[in-house]
């Protein structure tokens, strides 16, 4: 599903890519986002990441804690979605040493 095209949309995309450096990150999204929307989307990618590299849904369960619903939306996200998982995943590899 595609998101809709809105002002309000498109000045939070590009807010983010005003961006520097992962401290400026970190600061925004701490501001923006509440510590329980932060944890989700970081339990998201880490998901995405097992899922990616051919993990179970039973193991990736376990390892991140994350409801079955969760992990199976993700991996349809990363089936038939935008391609943003497997873009981040794809510029990111360091995720999978520090995981």
């Amino acid at each position: 599903m595609a998101l809709p095209e809105s002002a309000q949309l498109n000045a939070l995309f590009e807010s983010i890519l005003c961006l520097q450096n992962a401290a400026e990150c970190r600061k925004y999204l701490e501001d923006l986002c509440t510590m329980k929307e932060l944890r989700a989307m970081a339990q998201r990618l880490e998901i995405a990441r097992r899922l990616d590299q051919g993990e179970s849904y039973l193991s990736t369960v376990e390892h991140t804690g994350a409801s079955s619903a969760t992990v199976s939306r993700v991996n349809r996200c990363l089936e038939y979605g935008a391609g943003g998982y497997r873009m981040m995943l794809a510029r990111l590899p360091k995720l999978e040493d520090e995981a």
